[in-house]
């Protein structure tokens, strides 16, 4: 089934109701959009020359044309590539390197990132910005018939980040996304259409991914004048927007929390808040209940599995009179509908209750493998299992708690940060002889970076200073993967076979913050 399906029948179903908005405008009616969509199909497949199973990559800062291209993409019988809009210039080069695609999207905000790319990438044919000037071209015309598309063609490139250094690109098949739709009805909740969802989570992750319930059910899709996630101005967005759900990582609940505005403001229009990518405290949470209601729920999921491996539901946050509900409260809920999950040990072994292990699933919603990379979805998807990399436990009762994140991982305002990526950075550096990585606490991020540095006194010219290493990391990584600390050490902790022990840096990084 071509997901664009979903937005043919809406279009037919409810063509009347709102599908795209920007702040407090309404911007299309699903029949506009659906038209609109199957245009630039056609000026995909003709214009810009591209055939079914092609890669079209999208870099685009959250706006309604986002959604626009994506859905022509699948129209069209194209790979949609959504990139972190967040990512440094040479990022992007090696996503759109690696995916081969032959087009980017981009609009205004984000020209000048990629600009030139097109004459430095071989496979890379042409730019086109929403904002430019043939962008009125490629909006003109008939629309064409959908695309036929097989269950398993690759739909989306999700590119995320991995402890090589380099992104890999999950495959996304239609089959895996119609799945996580369906999850998305059966443990996540109802939609209607007049609902919303509101984007201030970026498109090309989660956010985007439940943009596609909610076009399958006539909802809108909003997106704040400011393309990001402000509290004042979701605030304000709730009160001409009714049925609305955000996206939110729990950091961005937290400062929603937090706002001041919030005791004053009419939540009304409030149906749900769906939070994931990051631990949640049970405080925060309980304090989110008591302020807006009973209006969360929890998803535990990976790009490789999109969000769709266990879940909170709604009524577990309700079910305040069980004896354990604080304890659920912290968990990341229960396999589910349509997954199969297990913790196993090293020999992938199921573990009963209790035991601690590597989190592994399997269902139509798991990917078909990593983008060229053989290899790699050959260790990930050992045995037909998906290989988190996390560690946790089930209880008796089927609720699983995540322990530990084994690959290291660096969870920061509910995004990934990977610190080899970051670690081999500094290591250009010559005066760098050795660097090590991890996560601190931090009040509204979750997670900031910091980075331990052992400098080689042989250099001459004098040894590393943070801000020569913070311009080499701005010259190579995005600006929010960039530590925000330097710790210049004599050595670092190290087990009997050389390996950094990082839960060492971490316990002196918690200690410090007390």
């Amino acid at each position: 089934m071509n997901l664009a399906a979903f937005l043919h029948r809406t279009a037919l179903l409810n063509p009347d109701a709102t599908a795209l908005g920007r702040g407090l405008a309404r911007i299309a009616t699903y029949r506009e959009f659906a038209r609109q969509v199957a245009v630039l199909a056609g000026q995909m497949t003709g214009r810009l020359g591209l055939q079914e199973g092609d890669r079209a990559a999208i870099v685009m800062a959250n706006v309604p044309d986002y959604m626009t291209v994506k859905y022509a993409c699948w129209h069209a019988g194209v790979c949609a590539v959504p990139v972190n809009a967040k990512l440094h210039r040479k990022e992007f080069a090696f996503i759109l390197e690696n995916s081969g695609a032959r087009v980017c999207f981009t609009n205004g905000e984000k020209e000048g990132a990629i600009a030139g790319l097109d004459g430095e990438i071989a496979t890379l044919e042409r730019i086109v910005s929403t904002d430019g000037a043939d962008w009125p071209a490629l909006t003109d015309g008939e629309p064409v018939p959908m695309a036929e598309v097989e269950p398993d063609d690759p739909a989306w490139l999700f590119y995320t980040s991995g402890t090589t250094g380099r992104p890999k690109g999950a495959i996304l098949s239609h089959r895996n996304l119609v799945s996580q739709t369906m999850n998305y009805f059966a443990d996540v909740g109802e939609i209607a259409p007049g609902d919303c969802i509101i984007h201030c989570a970026p498109a090309s992750h989660g956010s985007g991914c439940y943009g596609i319930p909610h076009v399958a059910r006539g909802a809108a899709q909003v997106f704040p004048e400011s393309g990001g996630f402000d509290p004042a101005e979701m605030l304000d967005l709730l009160q001409s927007w009714p049925g609305a759900t955000f996206f939110f990582a729990p950091t961005m609940v937290v400062r929603l929390l937090n706002h001041p505005g919030l005791a004053e403001a009419d939540t009304s229009n409030l149906k749900l808040i769906v939070y994931g990518g990051g631990p949640m405290y049970v405080e925060d949470l309980l304090r989110g209940i008591d302020l807006l209601g009973p209006k969360f729920v929890q998803i535990y999921g990976q790009g490789e599995a999109p969000m769709t491996i266990t879940g909170l539901t709604r009524a577990m946050h309700e079910n305040s009179g069980h004896p354990r509900y604080r304890e659920r409260l912290g968990s990341a809920g229960v396999a589910r509908t349509d997954v199969e999950v297990r913790v196993v040990d090293a020999d992938d072994n199921p573990l009963p209750a209790g035991g601690i292990g590597e989190v592994v699933c399997r269902g139509d919603v798991i990917m078909r493998g990593y983008w060229n990379n053989p290899e790699a979805t050959a260790a990930t998807l050992k045995g037909g299992w998906l290989h988190t990399g996390d560690m946790g436990a089930f209880d008796e009762d089927g609720f699983l708690t995540l322990k530990d994140r084994s690959k290291d991982m660096i969870i920061s305002g509910g995004t990934n940060i990977y610190p080899r990526e970051i670690e081999e950075v500094l290591l250009k550096h010559p005066g760098v002889r050795e660097a090590s990585v991890v996560g601190r606490p931090h009040d509204d991020w979750g997670e900031e970076v910091v980075a331990f540095v052992v400098a080689d006194d042989g250099v001459g010219g004098g040894g590393p200073t943070p801000g020569a290493l913070d311009r080499l990391c701005l010259d190579n990584i995005a600006r929010f993967k960039r530590p925000k600390d330097y710790r210049f050490v004599d050595s670092l902790p190290k087990n009997n076979y050389g390996k950094v022990l990082k839960t060492e840096l971490r316990a002196l990084l918690e200690a410090e913050a007390g």
